[in-house]
């Protein structure tokens, strides 16, 4: 009996892991994935994916020698219209002259459940498409064909890549719920790769060995006696493999949330990077080992160290600008000048020239690299300490990970006996110490003359202060007329001037109207809008009708009126992500509202302060009542610009009492 319950559970479990395999198979769709409704784990998922599974193997090729071929086949079932765009997919490849990568589709179709019966729609050559994104890369796209509410799309493709030393980072979570995910690598022993995997779930991994060989054949034409011979020989190199296997099953989507600095920062995923070669009979070669050997790997290129020894192209004209010029700051602000003036960003990041430096100064436009080597060569010029930084944009994620391709952009460094002055001349609001948002990335790399190197704190350590002045009434019908003055310091002044650049005055102005609840600006002024070292100060007069409400006789107020936080922006219970406010920022408001005449305050906001533990920030509220006039003082304080999600239930706490005071009313009533 028991060998007969044995036998069974034996075939049982035979038939589940056939099932199983079945349904990682293309083309074995089941009319239990098309009449699934939602996702049995998140119901609130417009999408998922059933699985996804690739393969990257270093091959040898007979014509190209050792190449990188990725293959990728994927499920994706869409539950909701929001999920539609989940039919259109698109892969990038390198484009470049020297350099071109293939990527081809297949097997792409769509699945729908017609009358009970499975309904096969397959891509044709019009949902096909070629795209070029710049000059250094390009994208294959697809939309797949009668996608509805329930259905599921199937698709694969190739990626052929004539290097033999990338593998591509792969994904075990998206936006939507992954319910299975496997990626494995095959590497020739003559490859030594750093693999890193990010994200706060990880998958599973084994690795086996595996036996490979490679077969030469070759001919060669002799002389004899008779004539031509040709003679045929054949040599064979046995190798190892390694084959690493990754599998992530019912991994959640990633949530979107308020203050975080690049989802993917977070993602769950494997990056590769090469650390070293070593081919039989060969010296071995290096590569990514460590940031030093990276850093040094980088200088060394010809689009980037012997950049910063060009000279020649500028020396005269940086004779004229530094005429007079003796002190540190001096100098840095004049050089920054003059390469913000004479060299234009072409919206192309990078840490190695486009053009090279001196191109680019001379047809006045150039890539990231092109314009802060450039910059970093004339500071050297001056006399001064300078060294490029090297950075990972917002966009690109952090480069925590010793490899090359961590860094996408550079900036400059002057090192002075109080700490390094960071410059970046391809934004026109830039200033010493105010980097682009873009770049605010936790951490760069600093790279001297002679190969060393260091990291750089990027993040501000000074708060960027929002200081508000506002006077104004309120009459018996609750129409509210005041006036305004705000002045913004640092990296608030370069938001509001970001805001007011290429906008005419009156467009600027109704945009204003329509954020701050309708109201009516007139006379409006603004000052300091290009001395960049100074404040930004706006102006204005305002009228609104919306501002406060008339209930019973009695009137109703916030008294920020339109500068109300009224929604806290952190709401999750528990939060993963560390929070990134970009900068620390003081925002302070002096108002004096005026009680309309026949009314008195019949309730005040009490006073409060709220203190968050290490320093992290506070927030003050204080109002004072004399005769018919309220002075209300209030101050929040953030001084970190990155908390750690350990501190999250703290912020939370301290946002929710801040919200809850700032919209708490005054109340008016008549005499």
């Amino acid at each position: 009996m028991k060998i007969i319950k044995l036998f069974s559970l034996s075939i049982l479990l035979l038939l589940i892991t056939n099932v199983s395999a079945q349904e990682f198979k293309l083309g074995k769709v089941s009319i239990a994935e098309l009449e699934q409704k939602v996702h049995p784990k998140d119901s609130s998922a417009a999408a998922a994916i059933l699985y996804k599974k690739g393969k990257t193997r270093i091959e040898y090729d007979v014509v190209d020698g050792f190449i990188t071929v990725t293959e990728v086949e994927t499920r994706i079932k869409i539950y909701k219209k929001e999920g539609y765009n989940w039919a259109n997919q698109n892969v990038w490849y390198y484009n470049q002259n020297g350099f071109k990568e293939k990527v081809s589709f297949s097997d792409a179709v769509t699945y729908n459940l017609v009358n009970g019966k499975i309904e096969k729609t397959k891509l044709k050559s019009d949902g096909s498409f070629d795209e070029i994104l710049n000059k250094f890369r390009g994208q294959k796209k697809i939309t797949m064909p009668n996608v509805k509410e329930g259905s599921v799309i199937e698709f694969s493709y190739q990626v052929r890549s004539p290097s033999d030393r990338m593998i591509r980072e792969w994904n075990f979570q998206t936006g939507i719920p992954v319910n299975y995910s496997e990626f494995v690598t095959f590497v020739p022993e003559y490859y030594v790769f750093n693999s890193r995997q990010k994200g706060f779930v990880y998958p599973k991994i084994t690795s086996q060995k595996n036996s490979k060989s490679i077969i030469f054949n070759s001919k060669e034409r002799v002389g004899t006696m008779t004539g031509q011979k040709t003679n045929f020989t054949q040599d064979k190199l046995d190798y190892t493999e390694t084959q690493t296997t990754y599998i992530a099953t019912d991994f959640p989507a990633m949530k979107e949330e308020d203050y975080v600095n690049n989802i993917e920062n977070y993602t769950s995923s494997v990056q590769h990077e090469l650390s070293m070669v070593k081919f039989p009979n060969e010296p071995i070669k290096p590569y990514s080992t460590d940031w030093n050997s990276v850093v040094t790997t980088i200088y060394n290129y010809d689009d980037f160290g012997p950049e910063l020894n060009k000279t020649g192209y500028f020396e005269e004209d940086l004779k004229k600008i530094l005429d007079g010029k003796n002190t540190v700051d001096e100098k840095i602000l004049v050089i920054l000048n003059h390469v913000k003036s004479s060299v234009k960003w072409n919206d192309y990041t990078g840490y190695s020239c486009d053009n090279g430096v001196k191109k680019a100064y001379k047809e006045k436009t150039g890539n990231i690299a092109d314009i802060n080597l450039m910059l970093t060569a004339m500071l050297r010029y001056a006399g001064l300490t300078a060294n490029p930084v090297l950075v990972s944009t917002r966009s690109n994620g952090i480069s925590i990970f010793p490899n090359r391709t961590a860094f996408n952009y550079v900036i400059a460094a002057v090192e002075t006996p109080n700490g390094n002055i960071l410059l970046d001349a391809s934004d026109k609001f830039s200033t010493p110490n105010v980097l682009p948002f873009r770049a605010l990335n936790w951490s760069g790399r600093l790279i001297r003359k002679d190969g060393s190197s260091e990291e750089v704190d990027l993040m501000p350590k000074k708060a960027s202060s929002d200081i508000v002045f506002m006077n104004y009434s309120i009459d018996p019908e609750g129409k509210v007329t005041g006036k305004t003055r705000r002045q913004c310091t640092d990296y608030n002044a370069m938001i509001t001037r970001d805001k007011i650049a290429g906008l005419k005055e009156d467009e600027y102005l109704e945009k204003l109207e329509n954020q701050n609840n309708k109201i009516e600006i007139s006379d409006y002024s603004r000052t300091n809008e290009k001395e960049l070292l100074l404040p930004t100060i706006e102006t204005y007069s305002f009228t609104g009708n919306n501002l406060c409400e008339v209930i019973g006789g009695k009137i109703y107020v916030s008294p920020m009126l339109f500068f109300t936080n009224e929604k806290n922006p952190f709401k999750q219970e528990v939060r993963e992500y560390p929070v990134d406010f970009g900068f620390p920022f003081t925002d302070k408001y002096n108002i004096t509202l005026q009680i309309p005449e026949g009314f008195t305050a019949e309730t005040l906001p009490q006073p409060v302060v709220i203190n968050m533990e290490e320093n992290l920030g506070s927030f003050k509220f204080n109002i004072a009542a004399k005769e018919n006039t309220l002075q209300i003082s209030i101050q929040h304080q953030i001084n970190e610009a990155i908390v750690t999600n350990d501190k999250y239930e703290m912020l939370k706490e301290y946002y929710k009492s801040m919200i809850a005071k700032e919209t708490e009313k005054i109340v008016l009533k008549r005499i």
